[in-house]
């Protein structure tokens, strides 16, 4: 038994840069278990670099000096932020505030249509049964919709968090945007000279990282802005909010587009019951499913790594649980990021390759080429 394990250390582990991945991977879960919420600030503001960085190129190409470039991003940043803050927040507040305030109706509506359930199929479902579950879940909005509405000085903590990423997050956008090669430069002076899988990693790493995130927030803003646009055209109450779930709905492949069904057919049948205008509200939903399946996600993410859809939906789960929302919005590239490692792996053949390519790098022959 020792043997094997001996043998699965040696075989797997006996490279240096192995285990100095090993160390990395480990003191950044470490990092995010133990100070996730004191640096949530600073992973924020890496994250909205990403989203600014293919701007600050764009302008660079286009000849303006990098520190205008890095300043013209910072202040579309800050811009988008004043306008979401003072204008679109306070309507879905506005908004959600109005829905708990109905949704009491609501429940009583539907507990009138499942009423009927009964007196169709009475051995599968009795009346008591569905009473039970209404109170249940009259009084879990109650306690949901009060809090809403009670917003007091206790939510001053949360306030005060908002401030903190307000300032601090621009400031640290700003300089990561503008050092953007120092950083890297300088994180990149504390591993070895020789890293041929650490190399690889991050190149096949970075650009499509960069590429993801930019390209899923293009995604949730154009689905959000396509079912604001629908949902107003055909009418329907809390359109804003219902367009922030249809939108924020993306960043669950698969799971998102179902779960966000069931409140937009809600409203939808509450407003107008088993109506032409809610045969119509459906259509226009699924037909924007339709193009941001078929349309917009192939246009966003042609070069996406070919991840199989359970492999997808284990990420999601798993790390939404550990990390929450950024754990949604990243599972993808942290699944890609893992199956990067998995491939670079060292193995005898890895060796091999790296040797021949640093050999061709430095102008050498290569050892292939030598035997």
């Amino acid at each position: 038994m020792l043997n094997i394990v001996r043998n699965w250390v040696n075989r797997y582990f006996s490279q240096e840069e192995v285990v100095l991945l090993s160390l990395l991977l480990l003191a950044a879960l470490l990092v995010l278990a133990t100070l996730g919420e004191v640096l949530a600030p600073v992973l924020a503001a890496i994250i909205i670099a990403f989203l600014l960085q293919g701007m600050v190129q764009r302008l660079v190409a286009w000849k303006l000096p990098h520190w205008l470039s890095v300043t013209v991003a910072c202040l579309v940043l800050v811009g988008t932020a004043v306008a979401l803050l003072l204008v679109v927040m306070p309507l879905i507040w506005r908004q959600l505030v109005r829905l708990f305030a109905e949704l009491p109706n609501m429940v009583e509506q539907g507990q009138n249509l499942l009423l009927l359930l009964p007196e169709r199929f009475p051995r599968l479902i009795s009346a008591a049964q569905i009473q039970e579950i209404f109170d249940t879940l009259g009084s879990e909005l109650g306690t949901v919709g009060q809090t809403l509405l009670t917003f007091s000085l206790t939510n001053l903590p949360i306030l005060a968090s908002l401030l903190i990423y307000v300032v601090v997050v621009p400031i640290l956008v700003f300089f990561f945007l503008k050092d953007t090669d120092k950083l890297i430069n300088w994180c990149s002076s504390f591993l070895p000279n020789r890293r041929p899988m650490l190399r690889q990693i991050w190149h096949e790493m970075n650009d499509q990282i960069a590429n993801y995130v930019r390209g899923k927030v293009i995604e949730i803003a154009i689905v959000a802005l396509v079912s604001y646009a629908a949902f107003l055209i055909l009418g329907v109450n809390y359109a804003l909010l219902l367009a922030v779930a249809v939108g924020l709905s993306v960043l669950i492949p698969y799971i998102g587009a179902a779960v966000v069904t069931i409140p937009v057919a809600a409203i939808g049948l509450f407003q107008w019951g088993w109506s032409s205008e809610f045969l119509y509200l459906m259509l226009a939903y699924g037909f924007i499913q339709l193009l941001d399946g078929n349309v917009l996600v192939p246009l966003l993410f042609s070069e996406a790594v070919n991840l199989h859809p359970v492999a997808i939906i284990m990420a999601v789960l798993v790390f939404g649980g550990i990390w929450g929302f950024w754990g949604v919005f990243f599972a993808i590239p942290l699944a890609t990021l893992l199956k990067a490692i998995i491939n670079a792996w060292p193995t005898s053949e890895h060796q091999a390759e790296w040797q021949a390519r640093e050999a061709i790098e430095q102008g050498m022959a290569s050892p292939l080429d030598q035997d």
